[in-house]
């Protein structure tokens, strides 16, 4: 444990925003597993791969994914999921 007055904050701040950033986090592989779950199923998944860019996004925008790991993760998901598609 820190002694140093200023650490202490930090900690306590560092703590606050893993959790904020753990929800976030969270969120967004969820809105990929089922735009992902709704592509094998043949069921709207372009309403749901647009929830999911979203989510991308806002991670990005908030600084808890940097702007290319998004743009990856986005990349990588409209390829699997046009993958899907073509395959069915």
């Amino acid at each position: 444990m820190a002694n140093i007055k200023s650490q202490m904050k930090r900690n306590r701040q560092n703590e606050v925003r893993r959790v904020r950033n753990k929800g976030v986090r969270s969120e967004m592989r969820t809105r990929t597993k089922s735009a992902l779950a709704a592509a094998e199923a043949g069921e709207g998944s372009s309403e749901e791969l647009r929830a999911a860019i979203k989510r991308i996004d806002k991670a990005a925008q908030k600084g808890v994914i940097h702007k290319k790991n998004a743009a990856r993760k986005k990349s990588r998901l409209v390829k699997r999921i046009k993958q899907i598609e073509a395959g069915e």
